[in-house]
């Protein structure tokens, strides 16, 4: 397999982690068992956002990319893939602080409700009414 096509597989599953981490939540609401994949995950996202570091597979895509004699690129992922296509503009620590924010709250609310719903099982049901008018 050539060292390209092997960077393009990693833009993919940098892609697809993106996307886990922004929208697995959701997923988890659906399968909870996906829990134990996508905490890990979101957090990490967060802590990537947060310290303002560089992914690991940013540079494992350059170094492949550069074995192919392709040129590899400075930036992050986000920035050299995402942000064209979000922001007009080159990446801030703002953006990244309020990226950070995002994953962070949109996170503790999917938890807090699956929470919720543990101390509550009837809550997500709409049968908590129906039991008062039992009695």
């Amino acid at each position: 397999m050539s060292y390209r096509l092997l960077a393009d597989a990693v833009v993919v599953a940098h892609f697809l982690f993106i996307a886990f981490v922004m929208g697995g939540g959701f997923l988890v609401l659906r399968w909870p068992w996906l829990v134990v994949l996508h905490l890990p995950a979101a957090c990490w996202g967060a802590l990537i956002e947060l310290g303002g570091w560089v992914c690991p597979l940013t540079p494992l895509e350059n170094g492949l990319r550069q074995a192919a004699g392709e040129a590899g690129y400075q930036q992050s992922f986000i920035e050299h893939y995402l942000l064209p296509i979000i922001y007009p503009a080159g990446l801030t620590r703002g953006i990244q602080l309020g990226m950070a924010a995002v994953v962070i709250l949109i996170n503790l609310a999917i938890y807090g409700w699956l929470v919720h719903l543990r101390r509550h099982p009837r809550a997500g049901t709409g049968q908590a009414g129906n039991d008062r008018e039992s009695r």
